[in-house]
């Protein structure tokens, strides 16, 4: 089953003080990291969601993944859900279903994202869990990708359309991902902290 990559890495971190797609884990920007689990996991084709610092995330999106079909999402100040919506618009037909990665979500490894991707379906839906707790990724199949973009809006992302389903499958993946993400300078710190 074809399963393409859809990194959203658009938003301008507020709250870290820099675009996190930008910001460096280990010497490496945050968007270089995500994009090379996603290639590692098998997902293609891989597409990228920028917006905050575009110029500068573009030059680092094409040395770490030329094969990355970046998109400038043109209203990525409104939101995550603009991201979203601009990131599904650009996943090709061929593709059954779409793995859904945050750029602030640095522990989440290829092998989290390789064993969610392997549950899924074209009509399912499929996330990680975290010990029962329901996290990142997120798989949605082709059939639902267009009802996901049409509930995607200002900064609510697929929250809303997963809120309340009981056909989500779970995998659980804290064997192998933390789901700690990265909002603020002391989340970056604590992170360092835990892989140094």
């Amino acid at each position: 089953m074809a399963v393409a990559g859809l990194l959203l890495a658009a938003g301008a971190g507020r709250r870290m003080g820099t675009p996190k797609a930008l910001v460096e884990l280990d010497d490496e920007p945050l968007v270089t990291r995500a994009l090379r689990s996603l290639r590692e996991a098998g997902a293609s084709p891989r597409v990228v969601v920028l917006g905050a610092a575009a110029e500068d995330a573009v030059r680092v999106v094409s040395d770490a993944d030329p094969e990355a079909v970046v998109v400038v999402a043109p209203r990525w100040v409104d939101g995550m859900g603009e991201s979203l919506r601009a990131g599904l618009a650009a996943v090709p037909d061929g593709a059954d279903a779409v793995v859904v990665l945050l750029v602030d979500t640095p522990g989440i490894t290829a092998a989290a994202l390789a064993r969610v991707m392997a549950a899924a379906t074209p009509g399912g839906i499929v996330r990680g869990v975290y010990e029962g707790r329901p996290g990142h990724p997120v798989v949605f199949g082709r059939h639902h990708l267009a009802a996901v973009a049409a509930a995607a809006h200002d900064d609510v992302g697929a929250r809303g359309y997963l809120a309340g389903r009981d056909d989500v499958g779970a995998v659980e993946v804290s064997d192998v991902a933390t789901r700690d993400d990265v909002d603020t300078p002391a989340d970056l710190a604590r992170l360092r902290g835990q892989e140094g």
